[in-house]
């Protein structure tokens, strides 16, 4: 019998910056919990209209959070959002949701893929099929949201694409490399995109944590120990601040969250905020970096 995952830390809205983000629009996969959940509040919290896009619309036996009661707790603060059921292996699927939000709220100015799945493990017990599906809701999903968004990002001639997706390099990622490899794979769409619209003042960027954020995949995988988690709040937080830049001056960027948030002046003092436990671990177990657990 499986044992279900530890619930994980509840929705932070934190200390929202209220009308940073007044009539923007926002798309965001993968919102029905954890990390996309949060950054769908705060969003909604400084003012932007939120398009809380996954599969989730029934309440799951042991995961809590659907896109159903996300909405509704953004309206209950006063702020503006629709959801869309969404399975980002489905191109019709991904180009309706595009076409919802540019329906729904008028146009569409930030899209964030932070929909993913994750399977760890080598080569020889990774099987074809479980990379299939990495693939698709990965580096798949990322090009196709931004191959229905694009459009109209260049028609308006602005817009911020941001994928959940580590920096490049040539390391081997033994152990993991059928997941990094799509992983890696979303943050070259992002680079790409970056060069290919840098005169229709579109920004392309990723972002990722320099540790683990307490969420249901980090539980299930057994990354860590609750001692080692930062709550989502700390990616709300940068994703907020990276919007808030103009687009032709941060692009092409492959950024962590504590850069992000130290280059808008967050001290140690404030990045030790978001620790579950309350307590900076002794030994930080990083997932970016040289000596990482992800590589």
């Amino acid at each position: 019998m499986t044992t279900p995952p530890a619930a994980t830390t509840p929705d932070h809205v934190g200390t929202p910056t209220p009308g940073r983000h007044a009539g923007r629009v926002a798309v965001i996969t993968g919102a029905s919990r954890g990390i996309g959940r949060s950054v769908a509040r705060r969003l909604a919290a400084e003012g932007a209209a939120v398009v809380v896009a996954a599969k989730s619309v029934e309440p799951h036996a042991t995961l809590p959070g659907t896109i159903v009661d996300c909405v509704e707790a953004i309206r209950a603060d006063g702020g503006t959002a629709s959801w869309f059921q969404l399975d980002v292996r489905d191109t019709d699927a991904v180009e309706g949701l595009i076409a919802h939000a540019k329906a729904e709220h008028g146009r569409i100015d930030y899209l964030f893929n932070n929909a993913g799945a994750i399977v760890l493990g080598p080569v020889a017990v990774v099987p074809p099929k479980k990379f299939d599906l990495m693939f698709q809701v990965n580096v798949r999903a990322a090009h196709a949201t931004a191959h229905f968004a694009l459009p109209h990002m260049v028609e308006q001639q602005f817009g911020h694409i941001l994928n959940f997706s580590p920096p490049l390099h040539l390391d081997p990622s033994p152990g993991m490399a059928p997941y990094m490899v799509t992983k890696l794979g979303m943050t070259r769409i992002a680079m790409s995109i970056a060069e290919e619209h840098r005169g229709d003042n579109i920004a392309a960027n990723t972002i990722w944590p320099v540790t683990m954020i307490d969420t249901a995949a980090v539980r299930v995988n057994g990354m860590g120990d609750e001692s080692q988690y930062r709550t989502p709040e700390i990616i709300a937080d940068a994703v907020t601040e990276l919007f808030s830049r103009p687009p032709a001056e941060c692009t092409g960027n492959q950024f962590t969250d504590e850069e992000i948030l130290r280059s808008a002046g967050a001290t140690q003092l404030d990045i030790d905020r978001y620790w579950v436990t309350g307590v900076v671990p002794e030994h930080v177990l990083t997932i970016v970096g040289e000596d990482s657990l992800m590589r």
